[in-house]
């Protein structure tokens, strides 16, 4: 896979709209903005049908990057943002959406996003977000009844495989595939700050470990990381991973491992999950008059 001059970290944007549904046969339209510390989402729905979304770096103006990722969704729709009802900002950056009309907690919204991306059975979500991961348990309403985070470090998220990818020379989207590319299961990286796993996992390179091996033992321990920290929450099934890493099966492989429990499958865009709850939730609002 080529790769942007050496931006091996460099996972590809894109946005989409529905080539079936016509906003114009909606009763209610809103949309969900979730401003992550790496990744930015714009989902416009429909009466809770999936219209159009955009999945975007976040740059260093959330506000600007919220703009950006509502521009990205709306184009070639025929709309502009005075159609849509109704805008819920979330996620790292939710109060810096400045055509949001609320702000509402990525959790409440993840939970929310993985409710209607997997059914009403979903009662323990995983969100493996850029820069933190969350553990939430919810009811068959997608309302979190329960949630655990992890410590801001980059090591279990994103961020950290991002950095891996640079560091490797390994492009980001091919990591989760090459990690299992691999004799036997090394033993995990041990340092739990990505400054440290880098410095270990270079050494390694040094000592005349393959790429994959290192891939593997940073893939592994990510997944234990997440895995103690499911296994404070308590984990019900169904379970479900959210975020970007829900698409690198080197993790996620390794975590139903542990846990002894495999995630549920979707066809719909896992990253997508948080800014489909805001939207899913400014609908909620809409209907009961408080919007």
């Amino acid at each position: 896979m080529g790769t942007k001059g050496s931006e091996y970290w460099r996972w590809k944007e894109y946005n989409w709209k529905s080539p079936e549904l016509n906003w114009k046969d909606f009763d209610i339209v809103t949309a969900g903005v979730d401003i992550g510390s790496v990744s930015s989402q714009a989902v416009i729905m429909g009466d809770s049908e999936l219209f159009a979304y955009s999945n975007m770096r976040t740059g260093s103006d959330s506000p600007e990057s919220a703009r950006k990722a509502m521009d990205w969704a709306l184009k070639d729709t025929d709309m502009t943002l005075d159609d849509i009802r109704y805008v819920i900002g979330t996620g790292y950056g939710r109060v810096n959406v400045p055509f949001a009309s609320k702000a509402i907690t990525e959790i409440a919204c993840h939970a929310r996003g993985a409710n209607w991306m997997y059914g009403p059975s979903i009662r323990t979500v995983l969100d493996m977000g850029g820069q933190d991961c969350k553990a939430i348990r919810c009811d068959e309403r997608g309302k979190v009844t329960a949630f655990l985070m992890n410590d801001k470090c980059a090591a279990g998220t994103g961020r950290g495989m991002e950095v891996f990818a640079d560091l490797l020379s390994v492009h980001i989207e091919d990591i989760g595939r090459l990690s299992f590319e691999i004799d036997e299961e090394p033993p995990e990286v041990s340092s739990t700050c990505v400054v440290f796993a880098k410095a270990e996992a270079s050494q390694l390179l040094r000592q005349g470990w393959p790429k994959n091996k290192v891939i593997a033992a940073y893939s592994s321990a990510m997944a234990h990381r997440v895995f103690t920290l499911l296994e404070r929450l308590g984990v019900e099934k169904e379970f479900a991973i959210t975020g970007g890493i829900a698409k690198n099966e080197g993790v996620v492989k390794r975590i139903e491992r542990e846990l002894k429990i495999e995630a549920l499958k979707t066809e719909k865009d896992t990253q997508i999950a948080g800014a489909v709850g805001a939207a899913l939730f400014g609908k909620t609002l809409v209907e009961k008059g408080k919007a």
